[in-house]
């Protein structure tokens, strides 16, 4: 693909695109060191120094038990003295498995300086266990990993936030790198930083949004997109990161608690909700799926 292509005017069927298997393993990172300790997006303004560890650690064993008791592999990453946000390990890396080749791991360079330490850690992660690693070589094109992209369910297209912390050019250097077009979403409520926070994928038809979160161009997209958009209400997907479930077998969607008028679309769709406490981590404005990143 021409990499001066207007992806905001890109239209696909990701119907018609190639298959991609499900993935299977999950890789987490422990929360020792979790808190708040300065704020970087606006769900943190309030909590500075105000994480219980204790009850972090048990929400956090708690999601790692639901992703095991779903069937799931999980791995885990040691948490590093220093890096609070480690935990929330989407954000570090893009890993993909091309068509051809070796597993392949796209590196963020992250936007906001407090967590560029994280980078090298989740890469040494990776190279050890035969990941070819992909860096963005200019400093000015920020890209913050699965925290804006996602794939959609079973096939090979990748959709991918922009405004806050990825800056839209990322996606000009990454569309060879993971074998697939990229449907390329404009963000644009602070609240909902990155693409995880108002856009989970639930099947080939359905994904669930919050639709005040993009532009009307990128809303249509999603429209184009997906036969079934279900509408989060903005209270909750601000308040409870309602979008920032996980349905990680386009069957069970695992989401924080609470978001009671979410849950009812979701169920009324078909998926069987399982509802968890990420409560420490809403204080980071962190939830589900920027607690996981998934290998394959």
């Amino acid at each position: 693909m021409n990499t001066e292509t207007s992806f905001s005017e890109l239209l696909i069927d990701p119907l018609a695109q190639p298959s991609r298997p499900p993935s299977t393993t999950v890789l987490m990172a422990e929360p020792t060191y979790f808190d708040v300790e300065y704020v970087i997006n606006p769900h943190m303004a309030e909590h500075v120094g105000g994480v219980d560890r204790d009850r972090a650690s048990r929400q956090w064993a708690a999601l790692k038990d639901v992703y095991e008791g779903l069937g799931l592999v999980v791995e885990v990453l040691p948490a590093e003295p220093g890096l609070v946000d480690l935990v929330f390990i989407a954000n570090q890396s893009f890993p993909t498995q091309p068509i051809e080749g070796p597993p392949t791991a796209i590196l963020s360079n992250m936007h906001a300086p407090q967590r560029r330490a994280e980078v090298p850690v989740v890469a040494r992660w990776l190279e050890a266990r035969g990941w070819r690693l992909v860096s963005i070589e200019d400093e000015d094109t920020h890209f913050e990993g699965m925290g804006d992209v996602n794939w959609h369910p079973g096939r090979r297209v990748v959709y991918g936030g922009f405004g806050w912390r990825t800056t839209r050019n990322a996606y000009s250097h990454r569309n060879y790198e993971v074998d697939a077009p990229v449907v390329a979403l404009e963000l644009v409520d602070t609240r909902m930083y990155h693409l995880d926070t108002c856009f989970s994928p639930l099947d080939e038809h359905t994904a669930l949004i919050c639709a005040e979160a993009f532009t009307p161009q990128s809303l249509a997209l999603l429209e184009a997109s997906f036969p079934r958009l279900l509408r989060a209400p903005l209270d909750e997907a601000v308040g409870l990161l309602s979008c920032n479930g996980h349905c990680p077998d386009q069957r069970h969607f695992i989401v924080q608690r609470g978001a009671s008028r979410t849950n009812q679309l979701v169920r009324e769709a078909g998926f069987e909700v399982v509802e968890v406490d990420t409560s420490e981590f809403l204080k980071s404005g962190g939830s589900v799926q920027c607690m996981k990143l998934m290998l394959d």
